[in-house]
């Protein structure tokens, strides 16, 4: 099985067939909803191709033997405007704009093979190699029980932990009534902890 992670920049149709139609109980938010939650349902694809035709794109996909399986985004922190103005996820004042992971979609037909750890550490390093210092993401505490997809799409704590992000901060944001944690990871030399 041939597994590859590549940048959403220049793939819109690609993107668009993960995060317009696959993201169950939550309609097609097209990953607009931390980037502007204003936009209407009708002006979310466009706003996405917009962002997929742009440096360095709105996040990362994962493909399975040349098939598009799954999505993440990741971008610089003040590209989510809604997130900037959270009341619920305190973001930690840091001059360096860590770039935000904020949502995972996996398709049906794709999950249970990892595919979330793959797409994290594509995700990671898209961000370093476009010069960001430190990585955040606002993913679920599980307490060890599974976690449904609905709920799952903002990645979980141990899925963060496992790939070298620590926990910086608590947050008072759930997901499917469950807890979620600011988690953060340096890319450089700099000491951890935000």
């Amino acid at each position: 099985m041939g597994i590859e992670v590549v940048p959403a920049q220049g793939r819109y149709a690609d993107a668009a067939l993960v995060v317009g139609t696959q993201k169950p109980g939550a309609g097609a938010c097209w990953c607009q909803s931390y980037r502007d939650a204003r936009l209407s349902n009708t002006e979310r694809p466009e706003a996405l191709r917009r962002q997929c035709a742009d440096e360095p794109g709105p996040g990362v996909l994962v493909y399975v033997d040349d098939e598009v399986a799954g999505w993440c985004s990741v971008a610089p922190r003040s590209s989510y405007r809604r997130l900037m103005r959270s009341r619920t996820i305190p973001l930690l004042d840091d001059p360096r704009d860590p770039w935000s992971i904020v949502c995972f979609v996996v398709r049906a037909g794709f999950r249970r093979r990892g595919l979330m750890h793959v797409l994290l550490a594509g995700a990671v390093e898209h961000a370093a190699a476009h010069g960001a210092e430190v990585v955040e993401g606002y993913p679920v505490e599980t307490g060890g029980t599974r976690v449904d997809v609905v709920s799952g799409y903002v990645g979980t704590v141990e899925l963060f932990e496992a790939a070298g992000f620590h926990r910086a901060a608590p947050t008072t944001a759930h997901s499917g009534h469950r807890e979620r944690w600011l988690v953060r990871r340096e890319l450089t030399g700099a000491t951890p902890g935000g």
